[in-house]
């Protein structure tokens, strides 16, 4: 199931966007939220395009361009997803006449069946669910393509093509400058990934699917991109003076740590 290296009707000329397009981090924490950060949450509102659902969702609706959503979700654990119970209020926010929810097929059918059931919530939400298949083109232009990485139960990684700009977004999986996904992120301008253990972690990262500083500087150094944000961070772990970065920094100087509400220009 690669869709990047599928075709698709968005490889031709994107629309042309006069000077840089937006990044919004709205959520920023793994697993839980704390009182700085909620959880994963990356708007583009250029491309109409939301990268997760977390519990950050209900700052998104400030921010929304034009009538429609394309929400594109990594796998369906509830810190990536439950944010999709908040649409209702998104929606009275900024009126869209269509939110499409992206996710590999199984995750579909676990978001309707589990997250959705009338027990836990009994209204019909305002989203269509779309599985998986081959690459998307977008409302806003470009593409976005998905890859497989490594974690329990599955996820996805996304690559978004469009008016020669590339963005990459991994969470949930332990990095690894030879892990198979190297190859879809190659050359980005622009990485967003998880990074929830720190140095002294590893043995715990690995067995939990995650990622600590160096190894996530070293995979971004060998992919050969051009900026790389940490996200998805330990809410427990005290990151107001985060020294790791400087550690990671040996192995990829253009790092930064994510923050809440954090805009990044994606030129």
């Amino acid at each position: 199931m690669l869709g990047r290296n599928r075709p698709c009707r968005a490889d031709n000329p994107s629309p042309i966007f006069e000077g840089p397009m937006k990044v919004i981090l709205l959520g920023t924490a793994g697993y839980h939220p704390n009182e700085r950060r909620h959880t994963s949450c990356v708007l583009l509102p250029d491309l109409r395009v939301m990268l997760d659902a977390g519990t950050a969702l209900f700052r998104a609706g400030k921010y929304l361009q034009g009538d429609s959503l394309d929400i594109f979700l990594t796998h369906s654990h509830l810190d990536h997803v439950v944010g999709l119970t908040y649409l209702f209020d998104l929606v009275r926010e900024h009126p869209l006449e269509r939110i499409h929810v992206h996710a590999a097929p199984e995750k579909c059918r676990a978001i309707a069946e589990h997250l959705l059931a009338p027990l836990l919530f009994p209204a019909r939400l305002p989203f269509e669910l779309r599985p998986l298949l081959r690459p998307t083109e977008l409302a806003g232009g470009g593409c976005c393509r998905f890859f497989e990485l490594e974690h329990p139960g599955g996820v996805l990684g996304f690559r978004l093509d469009c008016a020669g700009r590339s963005l990459a977004y991994v969470t949930d999986t332990t990095a690894d400058p030879s892990a198979s996904y190297v190859e879809h992120i190659g050359g980005v301008d622009l990485l967003i990934h998880e990074c929830y253990a720190d140095d002294a972690q590893q043995d715990f990262a690995r067995q939990t699917g995650h990622s600590w500083p160096s190894a996530v500087a070293q995979t971004a150094a060998a992919a050969g991109v051009g900026r790389l944000v940490l996200t998805h961070l330990n809410p427990l772990l005290d990151d107001s003076t985060p020294a790791w970065l400087d550690a990671a920094r040996r192995f990829f100087p253009n790092l930064i740590a994510a923050e809440d509400g954090m805009e990044i220009e994606w030129e």
